[in-house]
């Protein structure tokens, strides 16, 4: 059986057994031995492992990221729109999601301000600048400190790729480490349905089952309306803007391989059919394409990026946690810079979700909450992210006129691809 349908199986028993016990709260021996038992446990080993992944899964990912992008002789100044664009709309996708979970406040009705739990005392801005800087990058392993070992693996693969022959043999090991990591990944994924039950069903066993349904499916709506809007003002305000290009063609274009990355919920699995889109639709020369998008699926996420913001502060909502205006501008720097690192696979989000938490100071065991509604919204970001990858392509190839603008304005030519693709 999928994953996806095992998670959403295992989601549904949890809330209808934590709902059944509810009632019965007060039997020490369903509280004990059950709620805060079994459940506990369980649901405590998942979130464990998940953190586990964390530190080695942004470390490797980003390592093999920022040696992908550093090629010398790409460094030009295609690179540098291309990394420039893809970083800008991340903050703005991030931007959009703050704004919009602060004044819809998606968890304000959730029961979870009864709970105890103290978020870390804000660190003053300054000390966060000197910070991003680690003096020891064991303690920085260590601790978890997200911002330093994601500083440090840029360094890290900027050195990989400069140092020559001795500095391919490191780059060599750290792909193949990648995908020792991402095979780790898919098998704490594997159990993924029972921590889901767990986590669940103490959740449903200890709260309000009304008012965690209506903070969940707000927080749902939020994440997809933001996800829409994105698409639709960010890419096709640039894509008008900054490349003079008709967005309704361009989303017409691409429309094949949305639907592919909706179903497949992989940019990396995607990315043959985004590239056919990019050249057979929109016209772009496959000298641009054949860097801007691989790059794209390495470090643009602005789906991603979106989901971790309303979730952010969906979670801090649920608790009753008021974030400063420093944590909110941490989390928007946390996000966009480990978006370099987030793989294109199916669910790594949720687990990168963890060291944006870590740095606003929030509960990641809060994340046990979102995971079983994830997988829709795990489809519908992963189409935004390759969207957003070949609008940028295409801006930069306009820029750099790089770009075949007859057939990108040809209808003909977007029926008759998407006809072969049916």
């Amino acid at each position: 059986m999928n994953i996806s349908v095992k998670i959403l199986i295992f989601m549904v028993a949890g809330a209808i057994v934590g709902t059944i016990l509810h009632q019965f709260t007060g039997n020490s021996l369903i509280n004990d031995y059950l709620i805060n038992g079994l459940f506990h446990v369980g649901g405590k080993w998942f979130i464990n492992a998940l953190k586990m992944l964390m530190v080695p899964l942004v470390f490797v990912s980003i390592v093999c990221g920022v040696c992908s992008l550093a090629d010398p002789k790409k460094l030009g100044s295609m690179s540098f729109k291309t990394i420039g664009l893809y970083l800008l709309t991340t903050a703005l996708a991030l931007t959009l999601a703050l704004i919009l979970a602060s004044i819809v406040k998606p968890g304000d009705g959730m029961p979870l301000k009864e709970v105890s739990y103290q978020a870390k005392d804000t660190i003053p801005f300054i000390q966060v600048l000197i910070n991003l800087i680690p003096s020891n990058i064991v303690e920085a392993f260590v601790e978890a400190k997200m911002l330093q070992i994601i500083i440090f693996s840029i360094i890290f693969g900027l050195a990989i790729t400069y140092s020559g022959k001795a500095g391919e043999k490191v780059r060599e090991f750290f792909m193949s480490l990648n995908e020792v990591v991402l095979e780790i990944v898919n098998i704490i994924m594997k159990f993924a349905p029972y921590g889901v039950f767990f986590l669940i069903a103490k959740t449903f066993a200890s709260f309000d089952i009304q008012a965690l349904l209506n903070g969940l499916l707000s927080y749902f709506i939020l994440v997809i309306v933001a996800l829409i809007l994105h698409a639709i003002i960010t890419y096709g305000s640039l894509l008008k803007i900054i490349g003079s290009l008709n967005p309704i063609v361009f989303f017409k274009g691409m429309w094949p391989a949305m639907l592919t990355a909706f179903g497949t919920s992989s940019s990396n699995a995607t990315l043959p059919v985004t590239m056919r889109c990019v050249e057979k639709n929109l016209g772009v020369h496959r000298n641009t394409y054949s860097f801007t998008l691989p790059l794209g699926a390495t470090i643009n996420m602005d789906g991603t990026a979106i989901m971790q913001g309303v979730a952010t502060l969906f979670i801090a909502q649920a608790y009753g946690i008021d974030l400063t205006a420093g944590q909110l501008a941490m989390v928007v720097l946390t996000a966009t810079m480990a978006s370099i690192g987030t793989a294109g696979v199916p669910g790594v989000g949720l687990i990168m979700l963890q060291g944006v938490l870590l740095q606003a100071g929030l509960p990641i065991e809060a994340i046990g909450m979102i995971l079983g509604i994830d997988r829709l919204l795990d489809m519908t970001r992963t189409a935004i992210n390759i969207t957003g990858d070949a609008a940028v392509t295409a801006i930069v190839a306009k820029s750099e006129g790089e770009i075949d603008l007859d057939v990108y304005n040809d209808p003909v030519i977007h029926s008759n691809f998407e006809e072969k693709e049916a």
